[in-house]
């Protein structure tokens, strides 16, 4: 399909200009004044054309328990999350449509989605929800969330040096094959699915699944992706297991490289960082359930000086607990404010944009092909309406978007060249139907408690050092 888009306002290096956009064969064929109209023209005056944003860091199945885990750190929390996930791949494939969507029409034209899977159902789990990305026309990164280690290895040791740990289920040639034969089956990234290598992180994967996924990476070309010192506990567990960093331990097992995207990033030493400058991997930046979790703020300014590539994620739908990836955007951007006193190290809003879009193509090793409006790029586009109530009168249009409460402002988008939204409505789906679906499929219970987080709790607040 080819499109012409009318006098688009676009950014340049000294300010904005209106101009024509033309896509063809699924990329950018020209920008420029006066092109020729081929196919179907577009009105997009007083609209703001930019690159697609990727939500670089989610986990879609999450969807089912957003707004019902209570305040408790990542460990505890985790515990209560794994207790009620899923079942049923049913709603696997209704919570990555409602991703997809929340994210088309929040700027985004990509996602990452750490994907966790169904015990014993692990292929129907990511068939279900390649299926629904298929549908909705968005850039899918699918990462099945792999470990072989139990639940109860994630927190440190501390006093309880008699722990014994329940045994995983599986091998660590089982989880290995099963993502193998997930590549087999559903990796087709010239159809926009990407499968990806992800264990989970450090806390629950031994160093054989690690090296494992790094064969698989340099087998099939996939990129990787992993949680990496999300918290304070987290930390305190690499020393125990290693004796070093979490960092600097995957750095000599070999995981970490410019296909690299490592989410949270945390707790990490300023020699931590120089080790993820040198070796080219990206940090995904989750503000939101950071905060939610009290994880901690990450050093993003820290990063940046340093030379490390840095991208925006929204995190699962129970830590955040939505999938706005503008107001991620935005939290990301502006809660560095307070961490540094000197405002020339804070982040501008064109650099929030140039974050989202090229360096999340960046960390999926993709950044020559999307994440900029530039003639031969793939057209992983999104057209805002600046003519919305929530971002006037005008003044600076990404300044707006990026600062602002956007809502409603995505007009259109496509991926690949092809239009998935149009006039604001998702064009692949029937939204109000999976409204109603998501509605059928879950129930109100507020009250819900924890049995596994209760357990762990007395263990966790004796380790952390928190009183009883």
């Amino acid at each position: 399909m080819s499109y012409v888009l009318r006098n688009a306002l676009i950014p340049t290096h000294t300010g904005y200009e209106t101009t024509d956009v033309h896509i063809e064969g699924g990329k950018i064929a020209a920008i420029g004044s006066g092109l020729s109209v081929t196919g179907t023209e577009l009105d997009a005056r007083d609209k703001l054309l930019l690159p697609g944003f990727v939500n670089a860091h989610t986990h879609s199945s999450e969807m089912w328990q957003r707004g019902i885990i209570p305040p408790y750190p990542l460990e505890l929390w985790i515990a209560q999350l794994h207790e009620y996930a899923p079942l049923d791949s049913e709603k696997i494939y209704l919570s990555a449509l409602g991703t997809a969507v929340e994210t088309l029409l929040t700027g985004g034209t990509s996602v990452v989605d750490h994907l966790v899977l169904i015990p014993g159902q692990e292929l129907a789990t990511i068939e279900a929800a390649v299926q629904a990305y298929r549908q909705s026309g968005i850039r899918a990164f699918i990462g099945p969330l792999i470990q072989d280690q139990a639940l109860s290895t994630g927190l440190p040791t501390g006093e309880f040096t008699d722990l014994e740990h329940e045994a995983y289920p599986l091998t660590t040639a089982e989880v290995l094959g099963i993502v193998e034969e997930a590549v087999r089956q559903f990796h087709r990234p010239e159809e926009g699915v990407t499968l990806m290598v992800a264990p989970t992180g450090i806390q629950l994967c031994s160093d054989d699944l690690f090296k494992g996924c790094v064969e698989l990476s340099q087998k099939y070309n996939l990129p990787r992706h992993a949680h990496l010192l999300e918290t304070r506990a987290q930390q305190m567990l690499a020393q125990e297991k290693y004796g070093c960093s979490a960092v600097e331990h995957l750095q000599r097992i070999g995981y970490l490289d410019q296909k690299t995207s490592l989410a949270h990033c945390v707790w990490l030493t300023d020699a931590d960082i120089e080790i993820l400058a040198q070796t080219g991997s990206t940090v995904v930046h989750n503000p939101l359930s950071n905060l939610r979790l009290g994880s901690g703020i990450a050093p993003m300014l820290k990063y940046r000086q340093a030379g490390v590539n840095v991208s925006f994620g929204c995190d699962g739908s129970a830590s955040n607990d939505s999938q706005d990836l503008l107001e991620a955007i935005k939290i990301g951007s502006i809660l560095h404010n307070v961490t540094d006193f000197d405002y020339r190290h804070w982040i501008t809003p064109r650099e929030s944009v140039e974050i989202a879009a090229r360096g999340g193509a960046t960390g999926l090793g993709m950044a020559d092909q999307f994440g900029s409006l530039a003639v031969g790029m793939q057209a992983d586009l999104v057209l805002y309406d600046l003519t919305q109530l929530s971002i006037l009168p005008r003044t600076d249009p990404i300044g707006l978007l990026i600062l602002g409460r956007p809502t409603q402002v995505v007009d259109s988008v496509w991926v690949k060249g092809k239009q998935v939204v149009s006039a604001g409505t998702v064009t692949t789906l029937n939204v109000e139907k999976l409204r109603q679906d998501l509605f059928a499929h879950s129930n109100w219970d507020p009250f819900r408690k924890s049995a596994q987080a209760e357990q762990l709790e007395a263990r966790y607040r004796r380790v952390m050092g928190l009183p009883e």
